[in-house]
């Protein structure tokens, strides 16, 4: 606890100290609106990101004719949602399955689905990721803890400025009784690339129960 001789302690890094200082003397000499800005960071923490496409993943989990839909057309698909433009003009859903898992990379830059996943992590433009995910694509899941039986076979699909993909997970097991809500709190940005899995039934906040059954009539 601080005492009232200690110095307070800012729970902020260094770098996110010189954004809003940056963010401050933007605003103050006029440059970008405070609304605007909040409307941006609005956007991609809440209506742009891994959550638009986790509520595809769901939707294609619990709704057959929307599945085929989608591997027919994914972008037509998406665009049901709300989910279109820039980065997501062409897209391809890849459908994992027992026995075979697919792996999303761009080995030229950092092609990406925004409008389902939102801005790329880090590593996703990485050299390293770019380039070992084609030469050594079962080294990379297991840099990331995901090891596949060796009889799966493992895809890697290259994402281009023309084309870009969203990895449809596996279903996991014990969901047959979950709304599409509660299957989206299970699906992971990372399990929409490929280096990872969709969490367990009983890890993911909020979904550890299926809904109630209605109460009988009185």
């Amino acid at each position: 606890m601080t005492t009232p001789a200690e110095p307070h302690r800012n729970t902020l890094s260094d770098m996110e100290l010189r954004v809003l200082a940056l963010e401050k003397l933007l605003i103050d000499k006029g440059y970008v609106e405070a609304r605007a800005l909040d409307l941006l960071i609005d956007t991609y923490e809440h209506r742009v990101g891994p959550r638009n496409g986790a509520k595809v993943v769901a939707r294609a989990w619990v709704d057959a004719d929307y599945r085929a839909r989608l591997a027919a057309d994914a972008t037509a698909a998406i665009a049901e949602f709300g989910y279109t433009g820039r980065q997501g003009e062409h897209m391809v859903a890849l459908f994992n399955e027992p026995g075979v898992h697919h792996l999303v990379v761009c080995t030229l830059c950092s092609c990406y689905p925004w409008p389902v996943l939102g801005l790329p992590p880090a590593w996703y433009k990485s050299a390293p990721y770019r380039s070992r995910a084609v030469i050594d694509p079962r080294g990379v899941l297991a840099d990331f803890g995901l090891e596949l039986p060796a009889q799966t076979e493992l895809r890697v699909f290259d994402s281009t400025a023309e084309l870009r993909y969203l990895v449809i997970p596996t279903r996991p097991a014990g969901t047959d009784d979950w709304s599409p809500e509660q299957l989206a709190e299970l699906i992971t940005r990372d399990s929409m690339i490929g280096t990872g899995l969709p969490l367990f039934p009983d890890s993911a906040p909020g979904a550890a129960l299926p809904p109630p059954s209605p109460a009988p009539a009185p």
